[in-house]
Parts: C-alpha cells; sequence; structure tokens
C-alpha cells in the first residue's frame, strides 16, 4: 500500500494556507473600499455583487472541470495565481468598473478551490475515512483563517490597510509549495468523482448524466436550504466590519480581523465535531444547529454597537458556518454517491449559494442606505428562520444508514473480541 502519511501532511498545510487565498479579500474588500477609496455602503454591496455573480457562473464548469482533469493539482495553483495577482492591483485602482471587472475575476477563479480540495481528498482517501478527513480540512482552513486574521490585524494596525494584500501573497506561495507536497499518483481520479465501483471488487462505473442533479429531490431541498443560509449569513460580517470602521477608521481592519479570528477559532472545534460525530449522530441534526444559530446572531446584532459585543457575538457565526462549512461536502457526497457526478454537484448546489451570497450583499447595503443597520440585520435573520424552518421540515437525513450500522457493527465485534482477550 502506498504510505500517504507526506501527501496527508501537504493535504494538512493546502487547507491552511489556502484559507486566506480561496476568497480572494473577503470582508477586506468592503473595508478598504470604505475607508480608502471612501465609497458609500450601495456601491460597495454592488461591487461584491458582481463579483459574487462572476463566481456563481464559474460554479458548475469549476465543478465539471474538476471532475473531468487528472490536473486537479495545477488547476489549484493557477486559481491561486490569479486570484493574488488580481487582488495586489486593487490598491493602484479607484474606478468603479475597473474594481468591478477585476474583483469578478477574483471571483471566478476562486470558484475552483471546493470542488478541487474536495476531489482530492476523496480521490486520495476514499469514501470510507472521508467523513473525518473532511472535518480535518475544515479544521486546518480555520485555523488557516484565524493565523491570517490575527496576522492581518497586526500588519493593518503597523502599516495600514495594504499589508493585507502582501499577507494573502504569501499564503499563496504556501499554499503553491503545499499543492506540489501532493504526489500526482495519490489521488485515484475515478473516485475523487464520486465512482466507487472499484472498492466493491468491480468494474468502475460510468458517470450518469448530469439530469441526475436535477432529478435528486433531497439534492434541490439541500440546495433551497444552503442558499437561504448564505443569503442570511454573507452579509453580516461585511455590516459589522462596517460599523466598526465608522467608529474607528484607524482599527476598522484590525477590528474586523479579530471578528474573524473569534469567529475561526470556534469553527476549528465545529469541524472536528463533524468529522468525528456526522457518522454516529447523523448529518440533519448537525445542520439544524447550524441553521439555528444564524438567525439568533442576526438580532443580536441589534443589541448593541459596541465592539466588544459585535465580537462577541461573531463566535456564533463560528458554531453556524463551522458546522455547514464541514457538512456541505458530505451531504453532497452522500446524494451523488456512485453518480460519478460529485464535483459538478457541489458546483451546482455552490451555484445556488452564490446567488444569496451575492444577493445578501445587495440587498443589505441598500437596506442599510434606506433604513439602518438594524433593519438588515433583521432582514437576514428573517431569511434565516425560513432556512431553518425548510431543513427541519423538508430535508431528509442523508447518512448511509447501512454503512454506518455497519460501522456499529464493527465496533461491537471488536468491542466483544477486546473482552474475550481479556477474559
Amino acid at each position: 500500500m502506498t504510505d500517504v502519511a507526506g501527501p496527508d501532511r501537504s493535504l494538512d498545510l493546502l487547507n491552511f494556507f489556502l484559507a486566506d487565498v480561496r476568497d480572494g479579500l473577503g470582508p477586506y474588500l468592503a473595508i478598504y473600499l470604505l475607508t480608502v477609496q471612501h465609497w458609500n455602503e450601495a456601491d460597495i454591496g454592488l461591487v461584491m455583487t458582481l463579483a459574487g455573480l462572476a463566481g456563481i457562473a464559474a460554479q458548475v464548469p469549476a465543478g465539471a472541470l474538476v471532475d473531468g482533469t487528472r490536473y486537479k493539482r495545477a488547476v489549484i495553483v493557477v486559481a491561486a495565481l490569479l486570484v493574488t495577482v488580481g487582488s495586489l492591483t486593487l490598491p493602484w485602482l479607484n474606478s468603479f468598473t475597473v474594481v468591478a471587472v477585476l474583483q469578478s475575476a477574483v471571483g471566478a477563479a476562486g470558484a475552483v478551490f471546493p470542488p478541487a480540495i474536495a476531489a482530492i481528498t476523496l480521490g486520495m482517501l476514499g469514501p470510507r475515512a472521508f467523513v473525518r478527513r473532511v472535518g480535518r480540512n475544515e479544521s486546518f482552513n480555520h485555523a488557516g483563517n484565524a493565523v491570517a486574521a490575527l496576522l492581518a490585524g497586526l500588519a493593518a494596525y503597523a502599516f495600514g490597510p495594504i499589508a493585507v494584500f502582501w499577507l494573502m501573497t504569501a499564503m499563496a506561495l504556501c499554499s503553491i509549495a503545499a499543492t506540489a507536497g501532493i504526489p500526482a499518483n495519490a489521488i485515484d481520479h475515478a473516485v475523487a468523482r464520486g465512482l466507487h465501483g472499484a472498492n466493491h471488487g468491480g468494474d468502475r462505473e460510468s458517470p450518469s448524466g448530469l439530469r441526475v442533479i436535477l432529478s435528486c429531490r433531497p439534492l434541490l431541498i439541500f440546495g433551497g436550504c444552503a442558499a437561504l443560509f448564505h443569503f442570511a449569513n454573507a452579509a453580516m460580517l461585511p455590516l459589522v466590519g462596517q460599523k466598526l470602521a465608522m467608529k474607528d477608521p484607524a482599527l476598522g481592519t484590525s477590528l474586523m480581523s479579530f471578528c474573524i479570528v473569534a469567529a475561526q477559532l470556534v469553527m476549528v472545534p465545529m469541524a472536528m465535531l463533524v468529522g468525528a460525530r456526522a457518522d454516529r449522530w447523523g448529518r440533519k441534526p448537525l445542520l439544524l444547529a447550524a441553521f439555528l444559530v444564524l438567525p439568533l446572531r442576526g438580532v443580536l446584532y441589534t443589541l448593541s454597537d459596541n465592539s466588544a459585543w459585535l465580537v462577541g457575538v461573531q463566535l456564533l457565526d463560528g458554531v453556524g458556518a463551522g458546522l455547514f462549512g464541514a457538512l456541505f461536502p458530505l451531504v453532497v457526497a452522500d446524494l451523488t454517491e456512485g453518480t460519478g457526478r460529485f464535483n459538478v454537484s457541489q458546483g451546482a448546489i455552490a451555484t445556488l449559494q452564490g446567488i444569496g451570497a451575492s444577493l445578501s450583499t445587495a440587498a443589505a447595503g441598500q437596506m442599510v442606505v434606506r433604513e439602518g443597520y438594524s433593519a438588515a440585520f433583521l432582514m437576514l435573520a428573517a431569511a434565516a428562520g425560513v432556512a431553518l424552518l425548510l431543513a427541519a421540515l423538508l430535508l431528509p437525513e442523508t447518512r448511509n444508514v447501512g454503512a454506518a450500522e455497519a460501522g456499529d457493527d464493527d465496533m461491537a465485534s471488536a468491542d466483544a473480541a477486546k473482552a474475550a482477550s481479556e477474559a
């Protein structure tokens, strides 16, 4: 058997360093445009919406590319370089049109990261180890986000908001080095797209038609819930960052970093919990917990403008996003197992998520301009409540019950054997 210890460590490092690259400038874009370029909230929301729409358009093609290519590592390297180059040029631009086009290109390039990492993970370790490894992937991703955000806050405090751009460059170069540490022959490309036939001693299945996505009712329900979740979640952190920046422009970027660090530190144990318990408890209870905290978070943001309060409420983002982020590839893998359409299905659901996130920033920006920040947070909280109801009433448990029961039988047999040996 091939020793996967080295590639496994490289996968850890890839998730850690890519954390700050995969989303581009993210919430820092809103802070930079507000405090340095002096844009209004509506224009900021519109640019972020356009970038999100470009990412949406790229999601399904990105998933199909990852499904079909045997050069998954090269896809990650090229996308990381594109995101970095696009972000580094931003400080020298101030035209709305140019910035919108640039960030749209960055959004499109970033669409390949989630399916590529999930595919490499599945192709390296197979479906039986996928649950625990996904939890570990997300843990390293959140740890990388926390470290990068902390460094960004310190650097921005010392050198100004432009320091965030240089930090992203360093993280991108490290992510490229980590990608190079994964041998090409460590990835089973058929397994990576959800074809598991060889694991059972049979021939490889052929990929199902793309209609499998539209004919799977639970997958469509999950897509709708994911869209509402991201509509409710996407604009919350940028709005908080804007409130913090208006109170103290000099500390806006640093306070945003502390918000991100607080959430990411909570996401690490949440992702570990999914990896450890998703097979035993099932996916749905953990999903409902993720959906439950989001409306609560939206309401709590309206109660105070105190910086410490806003950062404290941001901890709830760690619970909701930490659980959902780790569960997302597991639920899609459950619903597409054996179809060979794992990554393109991820792209389809990510498209719905992107629609929700893009509409979120635009709608929240307009609501802030017209009615204020509290009204925007309550609007987002209401959308989160709808997502919770849909998930509770319509979404079935997706865990493979047969596999889980087999795992329980194996554990019972092991316990019996241990007891016999002790006797």
